[in-house]
């Protein structure tokens, strides 16, 4: 099972997507930011956890009409299985004509100590949902309710979110930006590095703001500019 160090987990809490986006692409990895996918409210929490999938497939009417014998429980197991510290990441096919899920399922996911919600559906209960404060990912706010146009199909595989492949046990970082996928295998080095880029981002930023030309600045530092980042790091005392 993927475990998240602390101090990755810390640095990843600190980091933009944009930012890591660049570490992935560096290492060739493409198509790792999720499309149509945003934050419920743009003033709600970061999202920082481990990927655990649940797939719809269309719904048909025999299966999921109302009365319609034995619908699956699974999205209810989702939301009782779904272990701390993860993310529930829900392949809805990109179709929000439907909700995902509602209030009282997100609910149950914080009160378990779940990490957030992502779908390339809808949520609904929009209000609800951002008063249980667990952090929330869609593509829009939808009211109908998931047999509308969803059927739960299975738990724990490789699914689609977003346009981007998600394994079991990647981990899902989210920001006002995006939603974006990390390979577990290089999650602490692309951390590690999107920290650092982070802290000269900072620096770059101040020295812009006081007139300096990007050239020899960003996004290639040359000499000169390094320079000047150690000695701005020194100031601060940071190691």
């Amino acid at each position: 099972m993927t475990e998240l160090l602390p101090k990755t987990r810390e640095a990843l809490l600190q980091v933009a997507t944009s930012t890591l986006s660049g570490a992935l692409f560096r290492r060739g990895l493409r198509n790792m930011v999720m499309q149509d996918v945003r934050p419920m409210r743009p003033d709600g929490a970061r999202l920082v956890g481990i990927a655990y999938t649940m797939r719809f497939i269309p719904s048909r009417d025999d299966k999921d009409a109302p009365g319609a014998p034995g619908r699956q429980p699974i999205q209810r197991q989702a939301m009782e299985e779904c272990p701390p510290g993860h993310v529930l990441v829900v392949d809805a096919r990109g179709d929000a004509r439907a909700a995902s899920a509602g209030d009282l399922f997100v609910g149950r996911l914080k009160a378990r100590g779940c990490a957030g919600i992502v779908t390339d559906g809808g949520l609904r209960d929009t209000d609800g949902v951002h008063k249980v404060g667990l952090p929330a990912y869609c593509k829009q706010p939808s009211s109908p309710p998931s047999p509308v146009a969803h059927h739960p199909c299975d738990i724990g595989l490789p699914i689609a979110c977003g346009g981007v492949a998600v394994y079991p046990g990647d981990i899902i970082v989210g920001d006002r930006d995006a939603v974006i996928v990390i390979p577990p295998g290089i999650v602490d080095e692309v951390a590690e590095e999107a920290l650092a880029t982070t802290l000269y981002d900072e620096f770059a930023e101040e020295e812009v703001a006081r007139g300096r030309t990007l050239v020899g600045l960003f996004p290639n530092p040359g000499d000169e500019a390094k320079r000047d980042f150690e000695a701005w790091k020194k100031k601060r005392g940071i190691a």
